[in-house]
């Protein structure tokens, strides 16, 4: 049976050219982050989950209604920013926000595990969560974060679910191997889309619309 990661389109799938990252796959690929939400408690990431859900529709609907200038995110940001509304824009970089704190607070468990040190999920999402969301939210969703992250899956159970096993001790040594290797090479290749959108938004100027954050 596929792990979790084997299961949905991965962002080292996502064709990236000289003319921007590939829309439709990074919406599917997105996707795929939504449903890790799912293993790591929906009722903990549901503002999360449903903020990336939405923003991932604003994006889809401007493709779906302007396929031939949306090919690329650049090519559909470009092209809608010419417009007075800039609901995809705005969607794409809060989407980007949402999976800058996923990849960074993996990465935190990941790394913190390799180097012997205590890898739990409720720290390394509490880390991330101060480093990329929090500076964006009041004191009230501040304080609702702060509370809902402390009922985190502890890393072997998350890591249970990503491969499919009933129980932490039904997992293989072999397939632990695998399952951290599946998890580098998602996010090396997520953190390496969301590094290139975001200079790109900071390059055009793009963050800086109406609807700054």
């Amino acid at each position: 049976m596929p792990t979790y990661l084997q299961s949905i389109t991965s962002f080292t799938d996502v064709p990236v050219t000289d003319a921007g990252v590939d829309t439709v796959t990074f919406l599917k690929a997105s996707e795929g982050v939504v449903g890790i939400f799912d293993l790591l408690g929906a009722v903990t990431f549901k503002a999360v989950k449903d903020d990336m859900t939405g923003n991932i529709a604003k994006v889809r609907k401007r493709y779906t209604d302007f396929p031939d200038k949306s090919a690329t995110l650049e090519q559909l940001v470009q092209n809608e920013w010419t417009e007075k509304a800039r609901p995809a824009t705005e969607g794409l970089m809060w989407l980007l926000r949402g999976l800058l704190f996923t990849c960074k607070a993996l990465t935190y468990s990941q790394n913190n595990k390799k180097a012997g040190k205590q890898a739990e999920l409720v720290d390394a999402f509490q880390q991330a969560y101060g480093e990329t969301l929090k500076q964006y939210h009041n004191l009230i969703v501040k304080g609702l974060f702060s509370a809902a992250l402390k009922w985190c899956p502890t890393r072997d159970d998350f890591f249970r679910k990503l491969i499919g096993a009933d129980s932490v001790s039904a997992v293989s040594e072999d397939a632990l191997a695998n399952a951290n290797v599946e998890m580098d090479e998602w996010l090396a290749a997520l953190n390496a889309i969301v590094t290139r959108l975001q200079a790109f938004y900071v390059e055009g100027k793009y963050e800086k619309g109406p609807f700054k954050g």
